[in-house]
């Protein structure tokens, strides 16, 4: 249960994240780079609330869907399939294919692997002292 709340918390701020930036900036760096960033971060936190996977295979899986959702952009996979005035495919299919973005994929998956590697060393300040037995 504590995995849960430790993936769950920040998929929930980032969540409000991507809200935030969806609804308040409209500028050419934050809301398209850093939001492509965040979502896959977002994604990996989503899956690792659910289901226990290697930090590894879930993050080269999130990063080679979100590439998958980048590709089909080129293809105009949202015309193709008729959904060009849902602002609901539009919002999760984009309309317009980047190699920035796909740069932004990969440093989010960065990102994820270097805070995972992180978190899995234990601290050494956090030195316990051992019990001694006096008699």
């Amino acid at each position: 249960m504590i995995r849960f709340y430790q993936y769950f918390t920040p998929a929930l701020l980032l969540l409000l994240a991507e809200g935030l930036i969806e609804r308040y900036v409209h500028d050419n760096v934050i809301r398209p780079y850093a939001g492509d960033l965040l979502v896959v971060v977002l994604i990996y936190c989503l899956i690792k609330s659910f289901i226990n996977t290697p930090v590894l295979k879930t993050a080269v899986g999130v990063l080679l869907f979100a590439y998958a959702v980048e590709i089909s952009q080129y293809f105009n996979l949202v015309v193709l399939l008729g959904l060009q005035n849902s602002r609901p495919a539009l919002l999760l299919l984009g309309h317009s294919f980047s190699w920035l973005d796909m740069l932004c994929y990969t440093l989010g998956i960065t990102l994820v692997i270097i805070i995972e590697k992180l978190r899995a060393v234990p601290d050494a300040g956090t030195h316990r002292p051992s019990k001694i037995k006096v008699k």
